[in-house]
């Protein structure tokens, strides 16, 4: 195994020429949906790769609850620096489930505030806020009647644009919600979390998600 052993870790470099390749040519969904599951992928792997050295880099410890199998020095062997790459690889595997954690606290706590501060508006599928700040997004949110979510604008945004404009702008945001493209982003931000050489990644299906 040698060395190989560390390939899903530094694997992820590729992902800048893969997202250069895939925003020139291929279509935007296309794009979106293949660069998302290539950054699960590598996320997964490099993530897994951080327990198999954290496993077998310990196993030799006093006290490690793991088989004597695993502490074999044949199999140490084909980990090379094993006594480092072990426990190092504890505080970066913590670090990954920690920053993993810590992103979908905060998705669903933005989720909550967003569908709160629209608990008084009629439920429609337009919510227009009293707000002179021109903003305008997608809130995804499934419920019984099988609608996939809310488009959110304020009337200054509504202020500053023309009818034909004001249609564009609804079928953007309602384009977002049919395409389930908070799903991508929040993949994305969660490999990118787990392997910061995945980042191009994320910033690549932001824009094909937004073309």
């Amino acid at each position: 195994m040698g060395y190989f052993v560390f390939l899903p870790l530094v694997l992820p470099l590729t992902a800048w020429p893969i997202a250069r390749l895939a925003e020139q040519h291929l279509h935007p969904r296309t794009a979106t949906r293949l660069l998302s599951a290539v950054a699960c992928v590598f996320a997964v792997c490099s993530t897994l790769c951080l327990g198999l050295l954290m496993v077998v880099g310990t196993a030799q410890l006093p006290g490690n609850p793991l088989p004597d199998g695993w502490s074999d020095p044949e199999v140490r062997k084909a980990l090379p620096y094993d006594e480092v790459a072990g426990p190092l690889a504890i505080p970066a595997l913590v670090a990954v489930l920690a920053a993993c954690a810590r992103t979908l606290w905060r998705h669903h706590r933005t989720g909550r505030r967003a569908h709160r501060a629209l608990a008084g508006l009629r439920p429609t599928p337009v919510a227009v806020l009293p707000d002179p700040a021109p903003y305008a997004y997608a809130l995804p949110h499934r419920d019984r009647a099988g609608s996939r979510g809310r488009v959110v604008v304020s009337r200054g945004m509504l202020a500053g644009l023309a009818p034909a404009e004001r249609r564009a702008l609804f079928a953007h945001e309602r384009a977002h919600l049919a395409g389930g493209h908070h799903r991508y982003l929040l993949a994305v931000r969660l490999a990118a979390r787990a392997n910061p050489f995945l980042r191009p990644l994320g910033t690549a299906v932001a824009y094909t998600a937004e073309r």
